[in-house]
């Protein structure tokens, strides 16, 4: 199984208490950490506003972070999970990603979606379209970017997007263009686009919604002649681990008190509850369990987040050290 580690940025208010002159520095301790392995990625977010709800603290803009992490990192791949479509012009966005795949040395993937915070939306003055907009907006921005980066040329005549001889030069590093991860689990839209044009794919982690999305994306493969067993299956968790079980409460426990000063009551105990109700909650025996069972379900590609890896990275050392090499063989 391959692992990615989702690097704290501030969206899920996880630099909260950290002066922001020290917010780079803390980030890049994380990504220094993942290149030490076994993470084969590090990942961020593509949103302006906080969540579960907007606040004013600090939310890092995913590519201004592509582009520093590329300079700074040397080993690990940078993905974003995932980028939304409709905030950013496709030719262009394919122009910004050749650029940081050339100053990383090939190692950018292409994390791509619909979109879908509605505050950040119309925040930014974008509106929100519909979700068979959104989805058709991906649908071509995709089929702008495999071009540029294939052809070093783009021109496509769309319902959203128009480009005319669109020019990305230098092509990516990376030989056929920058891979692309299709996140989401839209049954007839997003993986459907999956289907016809993703190297990855991004949903549901839980075995039945892992079971269930695989299923349909088999269906639309087929339905549109694609390898099924060519498209590398991920999922994302939310890792709260501890050495026992009184460990494991221990950090739920950190996470309620750090959330705590940000949410309604209701909205924290739906915090806690979702963490606590993660796969990836447990010791590293369990986790080891039930990552073997997703592994045999296809799923070989788990990205990582870690609430408190801003503050304390032992959580991430006791999982490279007791989960990931039973995973890794």
């Amino acid at each position: 199984m391959r692992f990615g580690l989702f690097i704290p940025q501030g969206w899920r208010l996880d630099l909260t208490g950290i002066d922001p002159a020290d917010h780079w520095s803390t980030m890049l301790g994380v990504a220094r950490t993942a290149e030490n392995g076994p993470f084969e990625s590090i990942w961020v977010f593509d949103h302006f506003h906080t969540v579960p709800v907007p606040t004013e603290e600090a939310t890092h803009e995913a590519w201004s972070l592509m582009a520093a992490f590329a300079a700074a990192t040397e080993r690990v791949r940078l993905g974003q999970m995932c980028t939304c479509m409709g905030y950013r012009n496709p030719a262009y966005l394919a122009k910004v990603a050749a650029t940081i795949d050339i100053v990383s040395g090939g190692r950018v993937e292409m994390g791509i979606g619909g979109g879908w915070y509605e505050h950040e939306w119309r925040a930014y003055g974008y509106g929100f379209p519909t979700a068979g907009e959104r989805l058709a907006q991906l649908d071509e921005g995709v089929q702008i970017m495999r071009q540029l980066w294939t052809e070093g040329v783009a021109t496509l005549h769309g319902q959203h997007y128009q480009v005319d001889g669109a020019i990305c030069r230098p092509l990516p590093l990376q030989e056929g263009g920058i891979p692309l991860w299709i996140a989401g689990g839209g049954e007839k839209k997003t993986l459907r686009t999956a289907a016809q044009y993703a190297s990855y794919t991004n949903f549901d982690g839980s075995p039945d919604g892992f079971r269930r999305k695989s299923q349909i994306l088999a269906e639309h493969c087929r339905e549109v002649g694609t390898d099924f067993d060519a498209i590398v299956r991920s999922a994302n968790y939310n890792v709260v681990i501890g050495a026992t079980e009184k460990d494991v409460q221990d950090r739920l426990a950190w996470i309620r008190s750090h959330y705590q000063p940000y949410l309604t009551e209701e909205q924290l105990e739906r915090r806690v509850q979702m963490a606590a109700n993660d796969p990836l909650a447990g010791t590293p025996e369990q986790l080891v369990e039930r990552l073997t069972e997703l592994a045999s379900l296809g799923m070989t590609y788990a990205i990582l987040n870690f609430a408190e890896a801003a503050y304390d990275k032992s959580g991430i050392e006791l999982f490279v050290k007791e989960v990931a090499p039973a995973l890794q063989g």
